[in-house]
């Protein structure tokens, strides 16, 4: 067993003591497995100290036993799933990642012309198959499936990325624009090695080292072609982070283009909470705790703040798996995004900001 500050907390960590906050309330059992959302608990109710124990890493995943369950009632997701306006969403996701993709290739590989008005309208088409952002989230979190496909990935990206500009009030022209920054961002991945980007497990430090050039093979690859400099930016810039952590330059603060700012977290937050061959994706209350963790520094405030606010709304009404078993249905979104108040039965209320011990496992 060993103590750590609070600040060296990492996700996989096990508890090897009762956690307690300052003012005495019981916030985690002995034994538990450490995740985002914990050490967001830990740090937020500024606990100081944690005995974690010496082989600290727990390898499976934060959704371990979600197939246990039984639900006998029909959840959120499976009446969004069960629904004829999903299926119509699903073929038209399907159809347009297919376009991007032989769009992408045939102008890579064979020197054809790019329209990329025939991609943005393409994309326009399906978020506007939606009445709301809500219920465009509730599709893209509905529709997760093991897919490292770029093309899927590009086309989440551009979605999220043009909510967004929703959230920040931009005109239907910028709108246009960043839509095309999410579906370009990575077109540089065509010019990495196949068997690093289609890799189905983690990458070898050296392998990243090589995916590291794609945002600068992107900003070339987009040179030859008339576009808003914003979008050859967003390709080049989309790694750079708000504290000059990121690549390929090291870009900080105002250094970094508006538009590759947005598509940066739009980029990470849909790569955390997709599934991948290699590992189950995050709750995205895993995914929210993270980017409340570091995200803070690493992204532009007045992006990164509308967003987590925007995202965590947009599960009111989702129904959840809590880590002690029991599911029941998101109400509100508290102070504390990562703390909602949980609807389990008729008449019985969760107010996670009051039972420290409990956070939401998954959505379900």
């Amino acid at each position: 067993m060993k103590t750590l500050a609070s600040r060296d907390l990492k996700p996989g960590m096990i508890i090897a003591e009762r956690l307690y906050t300052p003012a005495g309330q019981f916030l985690i059992e002995k034994n538990s497995v450490l995740t985002a959302q914990m050490i967001s608990h830990i740090n937020f109710y500024k606990v100081p100290y944690a005995s974690v124990k010496e082989d600290p890493f727990h390898t499976t995943g934060p959704n371990d036993f979600v197939e246990k369950m039984q639900p006998v009632y029909m959840t959120h997701a499976q009446q969004v799933k069960s629904s004829r306006e999903y299926r119509v969403f699903e073929k038209s996701f399907r159809q347009k990642t297919d376009l991007l993709r032989s769009s992408l290739n045939d102008f890579i590989m064979r020197g054809t012309a790019m329209d990329t008005s025939v991609l943005l309208s393409a994309a326009r088409d399906l978020f506007s198959s939606q009445q709301t952002t809500i219920s465009m989230l509730d599709m893209l979190h509905n529709m997760r499936q093991i897919d490292d496909s770029t093309y899927a990935h590009s086309v989440n990206v551009a979605l999220i990325a043009r909510m967004m500009g929703m959230w920040m009030g931009y005109p239907e022209s910028e709108l246009d624009v960043l839509t095309l920054c999410g579906l370009l961002h990575d077109v540089g991945k065509a010019g990495i090695p196949n068997n690093i980007i289609g890799k189905p497990a983690r990458l070898t430090p050296g392998e990243f080292e090589v995916v590291k050039k794609h945002p600068k093979l992107g900003y070339d690859i987009l040179q030859s072609i008339p576009l808003d400099l914003r979008i050859r930016n967003a390709a080049l810039m989309h790694h750079e982070r708000y504290d000059g952590t990121g690549y390929p330059s090291g870009l900080a603060g105002e250094e970094i283009d508006d538009f590759a700012a947005i598509i940066s977290i739009a980029d990470v937050y849909d790569a955390m909470t997709a599934d991948r061959c290699y590992r189950a994706g995050l709750c995205p209350f895993e995914a929210i705790a993270l980017f409340e963790q570091e995200g803070l520094q690493k992204y532009h405030p007045k992006f990164i703040l509308v967003f987590l606010q925007r995202i965590a709304n947009s599960y009111v009404h989702n129904d959840v798996l809590l880590n002690d078993g029991e599911t029941g249905e998101i109400v509100l979104i508290n102070r504390h995004l990562t703390r909602p108040l949980i609807q389990t039965g008729p008449q019985r209320f969760l107010n996670l900001e009051k039972r420290l011990d409990l956070y939401i496992q998954a959505v379900i």
